[in-house]
This record gives structure tokens, C-alpha cells and sequence, in this order.
């Protein structure tokens, strides 16, 4: 990978919007500056972008609808909002039906559209329905980023940053590098999307796209479908990346004309001669099918290492692999044969056109035969909502993740793969080289014949009410929604224990667990925090009760994965108010300062390795220390071992006045 000098920033006429820069420009650049509200388009700056879109999901969606009563919303002021129910949908009880009315009733009061349960995952789904070349797009779920696939700037925030959206105000965050990689060469038989993603995982790890934008260009891209690049930029949110951004071309054309909104079609690509911030390419001819071993999507090898480790289950789904191709191969390589008598096939449709048209084509009868168990369109296993996997059995994924314990099983063995590679060792009960497998079989690579037209189908969409309509509803609040937690403000000296120091990489699944235990009370924030860490420590919210004001000291990259805003509210419930650490994921970040917890960063990493868990640690001055224009730097005292420790904040004016008054909401509230 290679780092050149950025571009400059667009050109701002008298009014202070942005005109074409006199240089030419990349595809992500141009979607900055005809979205930029306020600051300058410098890597490292903070910036305000008009949004078009918001998208929100079950999980997320109860607390951003709250959001916007207490922000005292009367109507979605976006071009389109859509609330979706993927989530929640294995309904073991009365809760999860309940959060399903409620969010119902706020998509009415508040003239959003409304996405029913079992319609599909909120990604493909909004992709099919709702998604427009050029448009900006912000959802209170990570993959959000694969929206990009359209030629969008799409990006994953937190619940309150979307709530703000649809109330008409800006997204803010900080300027990220355009990083272009070029694609080039032809995909292998037995070699496709997923295996592309992999390849940058491989090379990069979780890390490698923090405060990047990675735009995909070069002859590569002309084999690739529309839906072969939201198997690209979904996962982008594993590299950590702000947002990808694939051109508008042909293959989104044919995309969006095949949804029958062909009108919907915008050109978008880079300028010839456009320079990226860092570069780098991918020869596809050179790809071989990758896997991500447990328990990081980071942790890629390829197949060839690993063939012959058992398998117990395998999960071809998600919005990983969400497209009808991603499906019909699978169908197309199990036809005529059983899966291995012992492995679970599980599909779960990504959405209900997809598992329209792959049974009109014939798909789901051959996955059927094969031994196949049909799930219902959503997100599911991915989540942890059902299918979880027998301890101590591999279980092969087309999904995004494979965190400790995401699948809902303690100690889980999780691998992410491609179809090809998942359904080959389905039928062989082992990891299996695809290729190997074919050539073993005597089977050729599957031409497949998709129909030029999707089936669309909207009977569980449900379009806004008419204003005069929608104010008149009354939201449906049943007994398991608890309200919005009223925050303090910041004192001027944080005193307390470490309650926990953790490592590097540490999900938000880790933070606040998903699956059936825990996902019901997303709407309920004080039954929630009792699961608050207890994958690491299955005493911190006892112990964390009893401390009161406590800190928590963290490696790098702390609170990667899922952009759950519950990570950053329920921890502050039980007491938590500063995150001392080497280094944060993005969306995590901008939760905790959205809900009033100081996240620090160690000036001198070495730092980190001279505290231990129980240690006091005290930050006096924070006022002053977090004022308009005063320097980002702050000393952490260790009262235990009689240390001072340097540190920094990278928090801009406009999120330090939201720290200092508790969070955002309370800070808008003293507006």
C-alpha cells in the first residue's frame, strides 16, 4: 500500500457550498463535496455532511424512535427513512412482538417507511428498494457501509447520530483518507466476492481501514454485480473503514433495472487523473478461496491450510452474501448430492425477493433436497438469533463476524467463508478447497442463469402516513421500554477504580452482547446492562455497581464491530466515565462521547502496560481541559502506584461541549 498526498479540499463558492474542485476527483470525493455543510475536506478534520437516507434496524431502532420524542420531532426531515425489523425476529416471548409495535407506531408518528418482520435484511432490502447513486446514507447498524455498493456514501453510526439526521441535522465526523485500490484480472472458477473482501482482511487485519474511505476502481470491477460489491463493502466495516464507495456504472444499472427503478440510475465515477491519499491493488487472477479462522473476521488463511478440520454447521446468508448468486451457486453445487449427515445446512434468506426469485428459479427445492433447513429472511444467526452452533463444532459461515460468543454459544468456533468454499464442506463434513472438491467430483464451475428481472415485492413495506395522519398516532409503549436515561454532566474530577483492563480489539459484541438472552432487552436499558460485559468479566456489573464512578483502561482499537450505542450507554449507567486506551474503533468513539464518557488515548502506549486492574485512577481539571481551544492533553494520576500518566482526547469543539453537558442530548437541551 502506497501513501501519496492528499487532495485538496473542493472549492466553496460565497454561499459556502462546494463547487467542483479544479483538480480531478475520486468518486468517494465528489460525494463529500456535494454533501459538505461545514469545515474543510482535510483528512483529520472534523466536517458536517447532509444526509439524504437513514436506515435503522429492531435492535438500534428503539432507542433512536425514543430519540426523537425526547428531541421533539414532528416529521422525518430526510428523503427517505426506513425503519427495519431483521433483528429481533426469533420471538420466544411477548418482548420482541412488543418493540415490533412500538417501532411501528414511531414509523407512523414520525413518517418513516416501515420494513415488516420477515421482509429481509435492512442492507440488500434498502439496496432494492431505496438505494440511489450519489445519495449519502447513515444507519444505526455498521454494515450501513454496504450501500456503497451503489455508488453511495453510506455510512454506519450510532442510534443518536441517526437520530439527529432524521431531524434534520447534519452528520458530523472526521474527514477520512481516500484510499483507491484497483482491481484488476479475472476472478478464478471457485474464487468470488468474498474472497476479494478476505484478501484486505488478510493483508490489513481489523484496523486497516480506520479513518480510510476505500474506493474500488480498475477493469476488475466489470465482472462484478452490484451485489457482488455489497459483499465488498459490507464487509468493509471489519477493516474499521468509515464507508466504501463503489463507481455508478453499468453493473448498477443493470442492478437497479432489474428492481425496476431503472429512473433511479446517476452516474458516478472517479475524474480521469484522480489521486488517491494511499493506493493499492488487487489482482483477482492471483485470488484463491480465503477463510477467516475463529475468532476474528482478521484472522484469514487460505482454505488450502485448513482443509479436513471437522464441521458441524454451516450458514450460507447475511448481508455478507446477501444476493440470489450467492445462493444459486450453493444450490447449483449441492444439486443431486446430501449434505454430510453431520452438519447442519442452514440458509437463512437475506430477503424476501431473494428467496422469491431463488425459489422461482428452482434453488430452494435443490437446497431442500440437499438436506437443507430454511430460516426466515433476516438477520438470525449472524446476530445470534437462533442456529447457534453445538459447543466445541466448527461452524462455517457466509457472514460477516465471528467475535467470541457472537453466535450465541460460549466458546464458539465461528469461520467465515465464501458459498463456494461453505457449500463444498457441507457436503464433505469437513473444511474443503472448492476447487479441490471439483475437481474430485468431476464438476465444472456453474454458469448460472438468474433472471433479468427480481420479483419485487412490496406487501411488507409500509410507506409514511400523510402528515395530518401521522400526528395523530400515539406510540404503542409496552412494558418492556424503559425511558431514556437522564445523564449528568461531566464533573470537574473523575475519581476511581479501573474496574476492567481489557486487550486490543474489543467488540461491542463483548461490550453488549447480542443473541436470545440479551437482545430482547435492547428497548429496557437497566435489565440490559446486566449483560454489560459479562463475556469478559461476568462480574462487572455487580462490581460496577458497587464501585459507583469508575474507569475502564482498554488496548487498541477498543469496541470494534456492531455500532450499538447500548456499549456506550449501559457501561455509563453502571458508572463508567472515562475510557483510557490506546486507541478506538470510529463509531464506538462517537457513541461514547454522544453519551457523556470521556474516551482518552495514552500519549505513550508503553503507558498502558503500568496499570493494573484495581489501581485508582484520578483526571482532575476537566473543565478547563475540555474548554473551547485548549489543548487535547490531559495527565491521568495512579494514586495507587504514585504515577502520572500523559494523555489526549481527539474530541472537537462541538463534542467537548457535548461531554461536559453529559452527553448530546442534555447538551441540547442548555441550547
Amino acid at each position: 500500500m502506497t501513501d501519496i498526498q492528499p487532495q485538496s479540499e473542493p472549492n466553496l463558492n460565497p454561499e459556502g457550498n462546494p463547487e467542483p474542485s479544479r483538480e480531478p476527483r475520486t468518486a468517494a470525493y465528489q460525494l463529500i463535496a456535494a454533501h459538505l455543510l461545514e469545515g474543510r475536506a482535510v483528512p483529520g478534520e472534523e466536517i458536517a455532511l447532509r444526509v439524504d437516507q437513514t436506515l435503522t434496524q429492531d435492535a438500534t431502532g428503539t432507542l433512536v424512535m425514543q430519540e426523537l420524542e425526547a428531541l421533539g420531532l414532528d416529521r422525518a426531515r430526510t428523503e427517505v427513512s426506513v425503519q427495519y425489523v431483521d433483528h429481533n425476529i426469533l420471538q420466544a416471548d411477548e418482548r420482541n412482538a412488543e418493540d415490533h409495535a412500538f417501532l411501528r407506531s414511531a414509523a407512523h408518528r414520525f413518517g418513516l417507511w416501515y420494513s415488516k418482520p420477515g421482509n429481509g435484511v435492512s442492507h440488500p432490502t434498502h439496496m432494492q428498494r431505496f438505494g440511489i447513486p450519489g445519495k449519502t446514507l447513515i444507519g444505526s447498524d455498521s454494515h450501513t457501509c454496504a450501500g456503497g455498493a451503489l455508488g453511495m456514501l453510506a455510512i454506519g453510526t450510532g442510534g443518536l447520530d441517526v437520530a439527529l439526521a432524521i431531524a434534520g441535522r447534519p452528520l458530523y465526523l472526521r474527514m477520512p483518507k481516500i484510499w483507491g485500490v484497483r482491481l484488476h484480472g479475472t476472478l478464478p472458477d471457485w474464487v468470488s466476492a468474498k474472497d476479494v473482501i478476505l484478501e484486505l482482511l488478510r493483508r490489513h487485519g481489523v484496523k486497516g481501514g480506520v479513518d480510510r474511505i476505500i474506493e474500488y476502481h480498475g477493469p476488475g470491477l466489470a465482472q462484478l454485480t452490484a451485489m457482488d460489491r455489497h459483499v465488498i463493502a459490507n464487509m468493509g466495516a471489519e477493516l474499521g473503514a468509515t464507508a466504501t464507495v463503489f463507481p455508478a456504472d453499468a453493473a448498477v444499472r443493470d442492478f437497479l433495472r432489474a428492481e425496476g427503478r431503472e429512473s433511479d440510475f446517476v452516474p458516478l465515477e472517479a475524474e480521469p487523473g484522480a489521486r488517491y491519499d494511499l493506493t493499492e491493488e488487487i489482482d483477482l487472477g492471483a485470488l484463491e478461496p480465503l477463510i477467516a479462522r475463529p475468532t476474528s473476521p482478521g484472522n484469514v488463511v487460505p482454505v488450502r491450510e485448513v482443509v479436513g478440520t471437522p464441521v458441524g454447521q454451516v450458514v450460507i446468508g447475511s448481508s455478507a452474501n446477501p444476493g440470489l448468486r450467492d445462493y444459486a451457486i450453493a444450490a447449483a453445487m449441492v444439486t443431486g448430492r446430501q449434505t454430510s449427515s453431520e452438519v447442519s445446512f442452514d440458509v437463512n434468506p437475506s430477503s424476501r425477493e431473494v428467496l422469491q426469485d431463488l425459489t422461482l428459479t428452482g434453488g430452494t427445492f435443490k437446497l431442500i433436497a440437499a438436506g437443507a433447513r430454511i430460516h426466515q429472511a433476516g438477520c438470525m444467526g449472524c446476530i445470534g438469533m437462533g442456529q447457534a452452533p453445538a459447543p466445541g463444532r466448527n461452524s462455517l459461515r457466509t457472514f460477516p463476524r465471528n467475535f467470541p460468543g457472537r453466535s450465541g454459544t460460549t466458546g464458539d468456533a465461528v469461520w467465515l467463508c465464501s458459498p463456494e468454499t461453505a457449500a463444498a464442506s457441507a457436503l464433505t463434513g469437513v473444511i474443503t478447497d472448492p476447487r479441490e472438491w471439483a475437481a474430485r467430483e468431476g464438476v465444472e464451475a456453474p454458469v448460472l442463469d438468474l433472471p433479468a428481472r427480481a420479483s419485487v415485492n412490496l406487501a411488507m413495506l409500509e410507506a409514511p402516513l400523510p402528515p395530518e395522519q401521522a400526528a395523530g398516532v400515539a406510540l404503542e409503549r409496552g412494558p418492556n421500554i424503559s425511558a431514556l436515561p437522564e445523564l449528568d454532566a461531566l464533573p470537574e474530577v473523575i475519581r476511581g477504580p479501573v474496574l476492567l483492563k481489557v486487550g486490543d480489539n474489543v467488540s461491542t459484541d463483548e461490550i453488549s452482547p447480542a443473541g436470545t438472552e440479551a437482545l430482547p432487552y435492547r428497548s429496557n436499558l437497566p435489565e440490559l446492562s446486566e449483560f454489560t460485559l459479562i463475556r469478559i468479566d461476568s462480574e462487572y456489573p455487580r462490581r460496577a455497581r458497587a464501585a459507583g464512578t469508575h474507569l475502564i483502561v482498554a488496548g487498541d482499537n477498543y469496541g470494534q464491530g456492531s455500532s450499538r450505542e447500548h456499549a456506550a450507554i449501559t457501561p455509563r449507567l453502571l458508572g463508567l466515565r472515562v475510557v483510557l486506551a490506546k486507541s478506538f474503533a470510529r463509531i464506538h468513539w462517537q457513541n461514547l462521547a454522544n453519551f457523556g464518557v470521556l474516551a482518552l488515548e495514552f500519549a505513550d502506549p508503553a503507558d498502558y502496560e503500568r496499570i493494573e486492574q484495581g489501581d485508582e485512577l484520578e483526571v482532575a481539571g476537566l473543565h478547563e481541559a475540555l474548554a473551547p481551544g485548549s489543548e487535547p492533553a490531559l495527565r491521568v494520576r495512579n494514586t495507587t502506584r504514585n504515577e502520572d500518566y500523559p494523555a489526549t482526547h481527539r474530541l472537537s469543539a462541538r463534542q467537548r461541549a457535548a461531554v461536559l453537558a453529559g452527553g448530546v442530548i442534555p447538551a441540547l437541551a442548555g441550547d
